[in-house]
């Protein structure tokens, strides 16, 4: 396999997918074609496919053992590609990130506490504090001409009076992969404040630019012991429909808090499918992800530079990691309301309306270039086109 494999088109259309399905319907507009939610267009690796249909050939689906959901698997793809070998028995399933971040949420905080997010950010971070009646406390980031950063002083001043973190490692949408110094920075302040840090990790196995990623509970122990590491290989392989994710909690006390949680709700079984893949993924997936990155490497090239060159009022800075791009339209001079419009209806791209990652995001939109870079180059033409017609 080469990276070209990742040129071939898949029609999406009629296989139920929100991003392509849902998109006229969504975005208000016909013929869109859609560059929005993070999942990609490319087919999951051959191994991956190859586990899912011996699993069906099976033809018996009943309940999943509990001592059978890809952890070891997981944990030696963690160790050689993060070096970082935590516990089997430190692993928790859970039906997806988001399930576990409110149930984290539940568990260790209460009605009306604070919890500290850091805006420009994922939206189920709002939604999930703002649905389990919790309070937000925001810490945003820094933007310095496209190159973001943390508010250190800010987040020790209001790390005070919470009573979590959720954290976004590496970032969507800004696509920051952090250093070892920035998170040794983070977790420091958490530690004087006994601040518990849900560390979403989903994109960690897509890096670019020669950038690493550093899982934060890999700093040391006394940092893992409050620390819930969220990862699956959705993002990665392309499974996102699946719904398996794993959960990892090295203190035994945090740990079995979590875990009874999950229980009571009902949801501690991922199925069979989904670990069928996740195994084979974490198994088998390696030589497919490390052709995928070449290709995602060229289309982040191919996207800032047309940006760049026939663009020149909408800003972009190449992410480090992830698949998707953060768009600086400010110079547009256009409401959030009308970035969307422009985009939706003049262009008929669909994109993710920065608004909806907070108000840091207004005048943004997010971009998944996860997709063939002929898809990408169609997408790009029909906003150059646009911007051409608006004269910006």
């Amino acid at each position: 396999m080469t990276a070209n494999h990742f040129d071939t088109k898949i029609n999406r259309h009629q296989s139920g997918s929100v991003k392509w399905d849902d998109a006229d319907f969504l975005f208000g507009a016909e013929g869109v074609l859609p560059l929005w939610v993070a999942d990609t267009d490319f087919l999951a690796p051959a191994p991956v496919l190859e586990a899912i249909q011996k699993r069906a050939a099976h033809g018996v689906f009943g309940y999943p053992s509990p001592r059978h959901q890809g952890f070891k698997a997981l944990q030696g793809w963690l160790k050689k590609r993060h070096n970082w070998e935590p516990d089997e028995a430190w692993m928790v399933s859970t039906p997806g990130v988001v399930t576990a971040l409110s149930v984290a949420i539940q568990t260790f905080t209460q009605p009306g506490d604070k919890i500290i997010i850091q805006p420009p950010v994922y939206p189920p971070f709002f939604s999930s504090v703002q649905r389990n009646g919790r309070q937000i406390i925001e810490n945003p980031l820094i933007n310095e001409g496209g190159n973001y950063r943390i508010d250190f002083d800010d987040l020790a001043r209001k790390a005070k009076d919470a009573k979590l973190l959720i954290f976004c490692n590496p970032h969507n949408p800004v696509g920051r992969v952090w250093s070892k110094e920035e998170l040794k920075e983070l977790t420091a302040i958490c530690l004087q404040n006994n601040l518990l840090i849900v560390s979403d990790e989903i994109h960690s196995d897509l890096i670019l630019q020669e950038h690493r990623h550093i899982p934060l509970s890999s700093l040391s122990q006394e940092l893992a012991a409050r620390i819930i590491t969220c990862m699956a290989p959705s993002k990665t392989f392309n499974t996102a429909g699946l719904y398996t994710s794993t959960v990892i909690i090295s203190d035994a006390e945090v740990r079995k808090q979590f875990t009874d949680s999950v229980q009571t709700l009902g949801i501690a079984k991922n199925n069979v499918f989904g670990i069928a893949a996740q195994e084979a993924a974490y198994l088998y997936g390696e030589p497919w992800l490390e052709q995928l990155l070449v290709y995602l490497e060229g289309n982040a090239d191919f996207l800032t530079g047309f940006v760049a060159e026939k663009l020149p009022k909408i800003k972009i800075k190449k992410p480090e990691g992830t698949y998707l791009a953060w768009l600086d339209c400010r110079e547009l001079g256009l409401t959030a309301d009308q970035l969307g419009s422009f985009f939706a209806n003049e262009a008929k791209v669909g994109l993710n309306n920065g608004a909806t990652f907070g108000q840091q995001g207004e005048g943004f939109m997010r971009l998944n270039f996860g997709c063939s870079r002929e898809v990408l180059r169609e997408a790009l033409e029909r906003i150059k086109q646009a911007y051409k017609k608006e004269r910006f």
